[in-house]
């Protein structure tokens, strides 16, 4: 008569397609956490406006450095500052986020 419920091959222990999975698992994590601190130890730059304005931020979402030119600095015109400051923040993180995807281990 065939057994119910379980898994093929008896035993008490965990199975051995499971426990290859455990491993599996367990060396996915600790090359998701490598990426992640080389990405987290890289800085990322990007300039807006022909490189009137030049934004470095970490792999930790942190800005370390923003640079403009003098030809940006017009105080009659703070909008366009903002949108050129805006545009390279925005550029910087994209390419963190481009960066973490294809650094992070494929699931499949």
């Amino acid at each position: 008569m065939a057994r119910r419920g379980g898994f093929p091959g008896g035993g008490m222990g965990m199975p051995g397609n499971m426990a290859n999975l455990m491993k599996q698992a367990q060396k996915m994590q600790r090359q998701m956490e490598e990426s992640q601190k080389e990405l987290e130890e890289k800085e990322f730059t990007a300039k807006s406006g022909g490189g009137a304005v030049e934004v470095t931020i970490s792999g930790k979402r942190q800005i370390t450095s923003i640079k403009l030119s003098e030809e940006a600095v017009d105080p009659d015109d703070i909008e366009t500052l903002e949108d050129l400051i805006m545009a390279a923040v925005n550029e910087a993180l994209r390419m963190i986020d481009e960066e973490s995807s294809a650094s992070m281990p494929q699931l499949f």
